[in-house]
């Protein structure tokens, strides 16, 4: 466990260096990606940038992004550091079969902003997309609206940019907002772990029921049609000095292993705030839930556990 001070979520703005981005280009690279993500490519229409996932034939999660048209041919996929190398590396002996290139931006600049997001938003050159999950871009920067109780915005930039905070704190200010989103990324801990609706992505809106096949389109669907699905991601509070691993098991009173972290942070109040995927029968049965000896409590999530086709999301964002 590492130790670490309270964070706050007032911040200017901040560097995401837990976010890496994937470019795809080229003549087929929607066609290509359509055949491997959980998205339906092609409501990536330059303004709205759906979640998707991309998944081993037994659908595990391999990485889940947010996926962005930046022109004609060209797409950017936004996800954890930690995946960048092996999500590009898999997706690489698919993608010879098709006209793309994919190119990893480990360098690229993906900032977090709220209050001063419009002053650096002129700076760009781009004007601040309102609804989350829109995007806009300008040249060689893109904003896109993130979900959270305070407005936010990722800005991603393939230059520098100055007076960018670097504070751990202030990262975890913006990772405690993705957790009380119920938004939770990744990482290489857990990576060929979990089934998408363990992260609640299709209560996210980040799975296509509608598409085509895609790699693990078929147990992803299958266990959604099925209710196969027996843990979901949920949101938990500890009173702790010590944020937990990534993977450290949450207990119930008989000290058997219900859950397991996903990602954690610390609010202001000094007690951590994380995600965890848990079993299912721990919300209905009402036990007590601990983690490394500390009671832990559940919190609600800012949506229900149900099916949100990302179709209807795009029809809403461009009524």
């Amino acid at each position: 466990m590492a130790t670490a001070t309270p964070s706050n979520t007032s911040y200017g703005s901040v560097r995401l260096t837990h976010l890496a981005a994937l470019d795809v280009k080229g003549e087929d690279a929607e066609k290509f990606l359509q055949g491997q993500a959980s998205a339906q490519v092609g409501l990536a229409d330059g303004r709205f940038a759906p979640l998707t996932c991309f998944c081993t034939p037994k659908g595990r999660m391999l990485a889940n992004a947010q996926l962005l048209r930046l022109d004609e041919g060209h797409f950017r996929l936004l996800l954890s550091n930690t995946l960048l190398d092996s999500l590009a590396n898999h997706l690489k002996k698919f993608a010879a079969f098709y006209r793309a290139e994919l190119t990893a931006l480990p360098g690229i600049t993906i900032v977090g902003a709220s209050d001063n997001a419009p002053a650096l938003a002129d700076q760009l050159g781009l004007t601040l997309p309102q609804q989350v999950g829109t995007h806009t871009t300008s040249g060689q920067a893109s904003a896109l609206r993130y979900p959270g109780d305070i407005p936010r915005w990722l800005f991603c930039c393939e230059g520098p940019i100055e007076g960018i905070n670097d504070d751990d704190d202030a990262l975890a200010g913006w990772q405690l907002e993705d957790i009380r989103s119920g938004l939770a990324w990744l990482t290489d801990a857990q990576q060929d772990h979990f089934l998408p609706q363990m992260l609640n992505w299709e209560a996210l809106g980040g799975i296509s029921f509608k598409k085509g096949c895609y790699t693990g389109q078929e147990v992803v669907a299958r266990a959604h049609f099925r209710g196969q699905v027996k843990k979901r991601l949920m949101r938990l509070s500890v009173e702790t000095a010590s944020l937990p691993d990534v993977g450290a098991s949450v207990v119930n009173g008989d000290d058997k292993a219900v859950g397991e972290v996903v990602v954690s942070a610390f609010n202001n109040q000094g007690s951590v705030e994380l995600l965890a995927v848990m079993n299912t029968k721990v919300a209905e049965e009402m036990t007590p839930l601990f983690l490394a000896g500390a009671p832990a409590s559940l919190l609600p999530l800012p949506y229900a556990i149900e099916r949100v086709d990302p179709e209807q999301l795009a029809v809403s964002i461009n009524a």
